[in-house]
């Protein structure tokens, strides 16, 4: 799967979960302070990207997805190996 695909699916999947316009999200938004995600919030933003790309993300990799960008590449590389 193309970095492009990745990313509009990681967008929709933004858009739906936290209720944000899908032509707002960009690579660069953050999950934190652009969208308020609280814990919960992000834990199951996290569970939603594991089942749409059926890739399992540690605690510790899920901590350091701050982006749509980090997410992105980080399914990238998943997939890649």
């Amino acid at each position: 799967m193309e970095k492009e695909e990745i990313f509009n699916k990681i967008a929709d999947i933004t858009a739906d979960q936290f209720d944000v316009q899908r032509d707002k999200i960009t690579g660069t938004l953050n999950f934190k302070t652009d969208l308020d995600a609280d814990s919960i919030d992000f834990v199951e933003f996290v569970l939603e990207l594991e089942d749409t790309f059926d890739a399992e993300i540690s605690d510790e990799d899920a901590e350091n997805l701050n982006t749509i960008d980090e997410a992105v590449n980080y399914i990238f590389e998943k997939q890649s190996k």
